[in-house]
């Protein structure tokens, strides 16, 4: 039994907190630990701790993982809202970059990340003490995300809606259609590109690229040959093949470079159906925080120059 009679609600901490949370969404002490880059008993040890103060045991074996109690899932609420609290008490009215001890956990798929992550880690590991950045996938993004703060910053060009959810547009792309030169000429015509076969992209969670739903519902259908479940995996199915594979302009530079590309030849009054902008959400409670604001600057400024490129 968790259960006693005199507990001391006060031992209670914010890494403990933490510590909780990440156990619950990672559903390993394993992969808490990698994540809070602590030993699997010092994670054992809060853990044990938390049982004591909760008098609950918070987590079962379950196969090779485990999983939260009842109690355990109705906590995690309340600490989130508990981080929330100390994060604001401790916030202060300035932030001082250089100073900075920085751990963010941002939320994109492949085309996002690969565009714009690796120069926004390097810009912002330039001008603070330390940075430590998790990116875990977005797939199809929900608010939960940013309410149960799994991530800090979420991008996509699919932003979650709600209340407490806020917005801002990095920049705009469009779809374009790739093919190789070797093995065919470009598609000129409509029918042309809507006879090809086609290699796209459906994300592990069954959500389509908005490119796709979009053409479907306006009446434009085409021959899917391949579908994978990232944007770096069209290139081995494209090259050599006759096929073709709309994707974002902006990959043209990168993992796109080895193939040729147009214009999807659409009617103009289509070409709205390629457009593609990109976004960066996070939740209210962040919207005034002097470090969180200071982060969106970096990532928008990153963007910039991803476009100008």
């Amino acid at each position: 039994m968790y259960y006693m009679k005199e507990i001391d609600h006060l031992a209670l901490d914010g890494h403990s907190l933490s510590l909780f949370l990440a156990v619950l969404e990672e559903g390993s002490v394993t992969a808490a630990a990698t994540r809070l880059g602590l030993t699997q008993s010092a994670v054992s040890h809060g853990l044990k701790k938390l049982r004591r103060i909760a008098g609950d045991p918070l987590f079962a074996k379950s196969g090779r993982g485990i999983v939260a109690t009842a109690h355990a899932q109705a906590l995690a609420a309340k600490a989130r809202a508990l981080i929330d609290e100390m994060r604001s008490f401790a916030g202060g009215l300035t932030f001082e970059p250089n100073a900075a001890q920085l751990s963010l956990t941002i939320a994109a798929n492949d085309f996002q990340r690969d565009l714009l992550l690796p120069r926004f880690f390097g810009h912002v590991a330039a001008q603070v003490k330390s940075l430590n950045l998790r990116v875990i996938p977005s797939q199809s993004p929900s608010p939960a995300m940013l309410r149960e703060n799994r991530c800090d910053l979420l991008i996509s060009p699919l932003p979650p809606s709600g209340i407490d959810i806020v917005q801002k547009r990095l920049l705009r792309d469009h779809y374009v259609c790739y093919y190789d030169r070797t093995a065919r000429s470009a598609p000129t015509t409509r029918n042309a590109y809507l006879a090809a076969r086609h290699v796209t992209v459906v994300y592990t969670d069954n959500e389509r690229l908005d490119f796709d739903r979009r053409l479907a519902a306006n009446g434009f259908h085409r021959d899917i040959a391949i579908s994978v479940p990232s944007f770096s995996g069209v290139p081995t199915f494209l090259r050599g093949s006759d096929m073709l594979a709309s994707m974002p302009s902006l990959l043209a530079g990168g993992l796109m470079r080895d193939f040729a590309h147009v214009h999807i030849p659409l009617a103009s009054r289509a070409r709205t159906l390629a457009e593609l902008p990109m976004f960066m959400v996070w939740h209210q409670r962040y919207q005034k925080d002097p470090a969180h604001r200071w982060i969106r600057s970096q990532l928008e400024a990153v963007a910039a120059t991803a476009a100008r490129a």
